[in-house]
C-alpha cells in the first residue's frame, strides 16, 4: 500500500501531526533568527557597500522563502510524497518559463523598436544603411516588426533585427527625397538671402 495511505491509519496520524507541527515550528523559530541575522549582517555590509534598504530587503525576502520552500519539501517528504519528482518538476518549469521570458523579450524589443524606427523615421526605404562598427551595408528594402531587410552591394538580403538600430551606430546615406522639413528650411533660407539687401 502506498505510504500516504498508510500514514492516514488513525494509530499514525497522531505522530505525524505532532511531527509536523514539530517541524514547522522548529523551522519559524531558525527562519525568524536567521531572518535577524541576515538583516543585522547585511545592515553593517550596508555601508560599505552601499546596499539600499530594498536591497537588504529582498535578500532576506528570498532567503526566507527558500527555506520555507525547503520546508514545506521535508513536510512533505514526512507525510511520504516524494519530492524526487518534484525537483524534476520544478527545474522543467524554470527552464521553460527562462526561455519563454528570453523568446518574449526578442520579440517585444524588436516589435518596439519597430513602432519607434516608424515614428522617428530615421531611414526610409531605399536609402543606405550601413551599420558600425560591423559595416552591414546596404539598401533598405523592406521593414516589418521584427527585421529591416537590406539589399547588399552583392544582391544578397541582409535581414537586421529592429533593436540592433537601437544599440549600435548607423549611417544613413543617400538621403534621397528631402523632408518636409528640409524644404521649408532650404525655402526659408533661400527667401531670406532673396530678400537681404547686397552690403
Amino acid at each position: 500500500m502506498h505510504p500516504v495511505v498508510t500514514s492516514f491509519d488513525p494509530a499514525n496520524i497522531v505522530p505525524l501531526l505532532l511531527g509536523t507541527v514539530a517541524l514547522l515550528l522548529f523551522a519559524l523559530i531558525a527562519i525568524l533568527a536567521l531572518n535577524r541575522l541576515l538583516q543585522g549582517w547585511l545592515r553593517r555590509v550596508e555601508a560599505r557597500v552601499n546596499l539600499s534598504y530594498e536591497t537588504v530587503l529582498t535578500l532576506t525576502r528570498v532567503v526566507s522563502g527558500g527555506l520555507w520552500l525547503v520546508t514545506a519539501l521535508l513536510v512533505l517528504n514526512l507525510w511520504g510524497v516524494s519530492v524526487a519528482g518534484l525537483w524534476t518538476l520544478l527545474a522543467s518549469v524554470i527552464a521553460v518559463i527562462g526561455v519563454g521570458f528570453l523568446a518574449v523579450w526578442t520579440m517585444v524589443s524588436n516589435v518596439t523598436a519597430s513602432f519607434f524606427i516608424s515614428l522617428w523615421r530615421p531611414f526610409r526605404l531605399g536609402q543606405t544603411v550601413e551599420i558600425l562598427p560591423e559595416t552591414l551595408k546596404g539598401r533598405v528594402i523592406d521593414r516589418n516588426l521584427m527585421f529591416t531587410i537590406m539589399r547588399d552591394d552583392g544582391g544578397n538580403l541582409l535581414h537586421v533585427p529592429n533593436n540592433l538600430f537601437f544599440q549600435k551606430m548607423f549611417r544613413v546615406s543617400d538621403r534621397g527625397k528631402p523632408t518636409p522639413f528640409e524644404c521649408l528650411e532650404t525655402e526659408r533660407t533661400d527667401t531670406s538671402s532673396k530678400s537681404a539687401p547686397p552690403p
